[in-house]
Order: structure tokens, then C-alpha cells, then sequence
């Protein structure tokens, strides 16, 4: 299962998001968007949002901590 998650440090939300993965062992790959503009235009591209977190369950993008959402996308 391929997870990626697009953030910033200051992000409250993509904090979260990293601690539910962690807490359940889940391995992501994080991109900083506020310090990589590349990664921060595929994740526009990806999701069509500039806000942070954009995260890419498998193809299927999440965008914010949005939780049920991510565990279905995990099944």
C-alpha cells in the first residue's frame, strides 16, 4: 500500500494525521510542501486543493484528516 501525505510543520491537522498513522504502524512517505514547490504543485494537481493535508491513499486523495475516510481508503 502506497501512502503519501502532502503537509506543512505548522499544520495542526497533518500532525494528526501523522500520529493516527504512527499509533496504527502505518508507513507514509511526507512530503513538506512549504519548502518543496514541486511537491506542492503535484499535490494541486492531485486534489485540486492548495490546503493542507492532501493525502494519497493508493490513487484515492484525501484531503484533510478527514479519519473514516482514510480507513476506508485503507481497506
Amino acid at each position: 500500500m502506497a501512502i503519501t501525505m502532502y503537509s506543512t510543520p505548522s499544520c495542526t491537522y497533518c500532525r494528526k494525521a501523522k500520529e493516527y498513522f504512527r499509533e496504527h504502524g502505518i508507513r507514509f512517505t511526507e512530503h513538506d510542501v512549504s519548502r518543496d514547490q514541486r511537491r506542492a504543485d503535484e499535490m494541486v494537481r492531485k486534489s485540486g486543493q492548495s490546503g493542507v493535508p492532501v493525502i494519497d491513499v493508493n490513487g484515492r486523495v484525501i484531503v484533510g484528516f478527514n479519519q473514516p475516510e482514510i480507513e476506508r481508503a485503507l481497506r
